[in-house]
């Protein structure tokens, strides 16, 4: 027979779970992790307590905006298989509950950045206002939503230079541009594994509408320029953001992995292409983040 005790941990561990998924905990975790790795490359001493409300403003502000999105989406999420058992379309949490977290993340988030500065705070709002209410409802309209997405998903990398020099020039635009161009190739890989899913909820996610060759071949294109601005740095071009050699070799290894099965999806043009390619870009993006923060620890 179960006690109390074990009853208030199972309810305590479901909440939580659906907050996690209300929030897609993961992304946001990769989502300031990138934050952080920008901030790494800005300063050569760390202040803790920057770093700390980075990481809580980025974390509130990225989930409140994956809440507001699933509140908007909740009907839709019903319709597909990898989101039919969310929170809302699952009916454990009401509407208003999730708009609640919502609001109070946004708060928390606004408040925590703007104790950095003005700048940061401005920034996240701005990438908060943008995948919620222009990328969101064009999911169904365009797949020119991607391109707008792409500017709320490339603005993390560069907030944690702004957070560290409350300046945005020429360093916190490549963090940016490079962010930018790799979400092409890494959400078309994701709009091609879910197409079907995505048609049925009539969501518009690949440029060409259908996993054909005009699709295939604009990824590969987005993934050759993603590439070529990792290497901007390495030109000196770009004033304190700049790499070694040794950190170029590696960026051009991962690069030419990335471009790799890129070209595979092109050619074969399957789902199992490109869920590797998914996968190569992950790692590919985590790796240029870390070798470009290593590369400033060792070498510079």
């Amino acid at each position: 027979m179960l006690n109390n005790k074990t009853v208030e941990f199972s309810l305590n561990q479901k909440v939580l779970t659906d907050f996690f998924q209300l929030t897609k905990f993961r992304l946001s975790i990769s989502v300031i992790a990138s934050s952080i790795a920008g901030y790494f490359l800005a300063v050569d001493q760390i202040d803790f307590f920057i770093l700390l409300l980075l990481t809580v403003g980025g974390f509130a502000m990225v989930g409140a905006s994956n809440v507001f999105n699933q509140i908007f989406e909740k009907d839709l999420d019903k319709l597909m298989a990898r989101t039919k058992n969310r929170p809302l379309p699952d009916e454990r949490m009401q509407t208003k509950t999730a708009m609640l977290i919502g609001v109070i993340l946004t708060l928390i988030g606004i408040f925590s950045l703007y104790l950095i500065n003005i700048k940061t705070a401005f920034f996240a709002s701005v990438s908060t206002f943008l995948y919620t209410c222009l990328y969101t409802p064009l999911k169904q309209k365009t797949p020119l939503s991607v391109f707008v997405g792409a500017f709320p998903g490339a603005i993390p990398f560069m907030l944690g230079w702004v957070a560290a020099t409350n300046e945005f020039g020429i360093e916190p635009g490549v963090l940016f541009m490079l962010q930018f161009f790799w979400q092409f190739p890494h959400f078309w890989a994701i709009g091609w594994l879910m197409h079907d899913q995505y048609i049925k909820a009539g969501f518009k996610m690949l440029p060409s509408g259908e996993k054909d060759q005009s699709t295939a071949f604009q990824i590969v294109f987005y993934t050759f320029w993603t590439i070529l601005i990792s290497i901007v740095p390495a030109l000196e071009f770009t004033g304190r953001l700049y790499i070694s050699n040794y950190a170029l070799i590696f960026v051009l290894i991962f690069g030419i992995i990335f471009l790799y099965y890129a070209f595979r999806l092109m050619v074969l043009k399957s789902d199992f292409e490109a869920k590797m390619l998914l996968r190569v870009s992950i790692i590919y993006i985590t790796c240029i983040q870390i070798i470009y923060v290593l590369d400033k620890i060792l070498f510079q």
